[in-house]
C-alpha cells in the first residue's frame, strides 16, 4: 500500500473568473510551496433531544469551514501569483525585464482555486472560492526567505485524479535572506536585527443561509499594516520619530540584481515608543511594533514592486 508524503506533494493554482467556479485546466499554475495546512472542516453537533433514554441520538453535520495557511518561498516569479491574489492585478511597465507594481487598497480582490496532489493514495482535493486574507513577511540576516500566506475559501471538491496536466510552470529561482536589505528615507537603516511585515485584507465572511453548508463569499474589510523592527541601540533616530508621533517610509527589499528583484515599499509608518531593558552585560536593543497608515498623497499604504522576466500576471 502507498503512502502519502510531503516530498512528492503538488499544488495548482488557477484565478477564477467566477468565484467559487475553476478556471480552464490550461489556466492553472504548479507552484512551489514549503508546508500548507489548507483544507475543509465540518464539525458535528451533539444532540439535545430528550425522551429517547440516556443514549443520545445521533449528531448533526454543521457548516463548512474552508481555511489555513501556506507557507512558500519568496522566489523571482512564483511569488507574483500570490501577490496579485493578495492585491489585485498589478500595473506592468517594460520589456523584460518587466515591472510589476501591486498597490494596496484595491476595492475588488480575485479569487482563486487551489488544488493539493497527493498521488500516491491517490487524492487532489480542489478548494474553490479562496481569497488571500494575509501575507507575512520574515527579514532576517540569514536563512531561506519564506512567507506566510492566510486564506479563506468557500468549499472542497473531492477528486481522485488532478484537474490538470497540462498547467503552467514558471522556473524556479529562489531569493535569499543574504539579499535582503531594509531601507529608511533612502538610506540603509543601520543596526536592524531582524524585521517582519504583515499585511491583511481583513476577510469577512458572508454566512447567509444555503442548504450546502458554504459561506456565500468572502469580502475584503478595512485592510491593515503591522510590523516590528528589532535593532541594536546605538542612536535616537527611530526613537525621536517615535516620541514625536513621526511617521517614516520603510523599504524592505530582496534584490539580486537590477533586473531581479522584490522591494516592499510601506509608505506611511508609525512608530510607538518601545522600552529599553538592560537585562545583561551585551548590546542592547529596541524593539518597534509599528502601524502602517494611507499616504493621502500616494493614495495607497503599500507598494510591491516585483522585476522579472515574466510578461504578465
Amino acid at each position: 500500500m502507498s503512502r502519502a508524503y510531503g516530498w512528492n506533494a503538488r499544488m495548482l493554482l488557477g484565478f477564477e473568473t467566477a468565484y467559487g467556479t475553476p478556471p480552464l485546466a490550461a489556466n492553472f499554475h504548479l507552484i512551489p510551496f514549503v508546508s500548507s495546512d489548507l483544507d475543509s472542516s465540518q464539525g458535528l453537533i451533539e444532540s439535545n433531544v430528550l425522551g429517547l433514554g440516556r443514549d443520545p441520538t445521533a449528531p448533526f453535520q454543521d457548516v463548512i469551514n474552508v481555511d489555513g495557511d501556506i507557507v512558500v518561498p519568496v522566489d523571482l516569479r512564483n511569488i507574483g501569483l500570490w501577490l496579485k491574489a493578495l492585491l489585485n492585478a498589478p500595473t506592468t511597465t517594460g520589456d523584460d525585464p518587466y515591472t510589476h507594481v501591486f498597490k494596496s487598497g484595491a476595492i475588488t480582490l480575485p479569487s482563486i482555486a487551489i488544488e493539493t496532489g497527493l498521488p500516491e493514495i491517490p487524492d487532489y482535493p480542489l478548494f474553490t472560492g479562496v481569497r488571500a486574507n494575509s501575507m507575512a513577511f520574515n527579514f532576517a540576516r540569514s536563512g531561506e526567505a519564506q512567507i506566510t500566506v492566510g486564506l479563506i475559501g468557500q468549499g472542497e471538491t473531492p477528486q481522485n485524479a488532478t484537474i490538470s496536466n497540462a498547467e503552467i510552470e514558471f522556473d524556479y529561482a529562489r531569493f535569499s535572506q543574504f539579499q535582503g536589505s531594509i531601507k529608511q528615507g533612502g538610506q540603509v537603516l543601520a543596526n536592524v536585527t531582524s524585521a517582519s511585515v504583515t499585511y491583511s485584507n481583513n476577510l469577512e465572511k458572508i454566512e447567509t443561509i444555503r442548504d450546502d453548508g458554504k459561506i456565500d463569499g468572502v469580502d475584503p474589510g478595512v485592510a491593515s499594516l503591522s510590523g516590528n523592527i528589532a535593532v541594536r541601540y546605538a542612536d535616537n533616530i527611530l526613537m525621536d520619530k517615535a516620541r514625536a508621533g513621526t511617521p517614516i517610509d520603510l523599504e524592505l527589499s530582496y534584490i539580486i540584481d537590477a533586473d531581479r528583484q522584490f522591494v516592499i515599499t510601506c509608505h506611511e509608518v508609525y512608530l510607538p515608543k518601545p522600552k529599553r531593558s538592560v537585562s545583561g552585560p551585551n548590546g542592547i536593543e529596541a524593539s518597534y511594533d509599528f502601524q502602517g497608515a494611507k499616504d493621502v498623497t500616494l493614495g495607497n499604504m503599500m507598494t510591491m514592486a516585483l522585476i522579472n522576466d515574466v510578461e504578465i500576471y
